[in-house]
């Protein structure tokens, strides 16, 4: 059973935005970060497969390696713990670390 999933608020948004990395100088652009991520968190806690991930958040490939990217750059767990400060700062815990993190291996 998943947890109940929220798209980033803007606010949350321009809370982890700067721990994103630049977009690329050359070549093409990469694929929208706030749409990527919030197709992560979908997948992260609702539990579905990364297949049936909804197409509004773009190509679940792109969301699976870009999670996988973030997390041996240790970007995934900077973007975590950002909405967790943010989430105990405002009283609510939505994140809960141990299911994300065990999630993301």
């Amino acid at each position: 059973m998943g947890l109940r999933f929220e798209e980033l608020t803007d606010e949350q948004w321009r809370f982890i935005e700067p721990v994103l990395p630049s977009q690329p100088e050359t070549g093409r652009p990469r694929a929208d970060d706030r749409k990527t991520i919030n197709g992560i968190l979908y997948v992260l806690l609702t539990g579905c497969k990364w297949s049936d991930m909804p197409e509004k958040y773009g190509s679940y490939v792109t969301a699976w390696r870009r999670l996988k990217r973030w997390q041996e750059e240790d970007i995934w767990k900077q973007i975590v713990k950002k909405l967790q400060e943010k989430a105990y700062k405002e009283g609510e815990m939505e994140l809960d670390k141990d299911i994300i993190d065990s999630t993301c291996g």
